[in-house]
């Protein structure tokens, strides 16, 4: 079950001991990730040659198995080796938001869901209201957003950008990669 508290819009950039950060090359663009010793709490796609904040690493140290369990994982799914992610997380977000993360994880590897369908599983008759919380998802990839597509089989959206824009070739990238039928 996704565990989370306050919403945040975006990666923490103040310094801090107990939050490490990853720059983690991948097919989709580079993907800067944000944990610290229980859970990882970030994922965003960083634009490309833009710099991190300071103590940002391109690969975990010795003494990081978190780091090192995340980087594993990412690469064996974009390598195709992995369907399920085993990683404890801890996105920040409101309890619906939470209900919305649950219910994407649920959904299979190479499946998708309509927005409806993942409010119909929540017992929301909001289906934008599931979209805004999918497009609010901090941890994308791993809490799957990208497997939730529009009622009758449109792509629907994807961070923020709806139809064309590099969020959308990103969705249809990790569609495409899991065998998602019809993308």
């Amino acid at each position: 079950m996704v565990r989370a508290s306050a919403r945040r819009a975006g990666p923490r950039m103040e310094p801090s001991s107990s939050v490490r950060r990853l720059l983690l090359p991948s097919p989709v663009g580079p993907l800067f990730v944000e944990y610290d010793d229980a859970a990882v709490r970030y994922i965003h796609f960083w634009p490309q040659g833009a710099h991190p904040p300071a103590g940002t690493r391109v690969e975990p140290t010795r003494d990081d198995p978190l780091g090192w369990k995340v980087a594993q994982q990412l690469r064996e799914y974009f390598a195709g080796g992995r369907r399920d992610f085993d990683l404890p997380l801890s996105p920040e977000g409101t309890d619906f938001q939470r209900r919305v993360w649950d219910a994407l994880c649920r959904i299979p590897f190479g499946q998708t869901r309509s927005y409806g369908d993942v409010a119909y599983e929540i017992a929301c008759r909001a289906p934008r209201a599931v979209g805004q919380a999918n497009r609010h998802n901090p941890i994308p990839i791993v809490i799957p957003c990208h497997r939730v597509t529009a009622a009758g089989g449109g792509i629907g959206g994807y961070a923020g950008q709806w139809e064309k824009g590099e969020g959308m070739d990103r969705k249809r990238w990790l569609l495409r990669h899991e065998g998602a039928p019809g993308f």
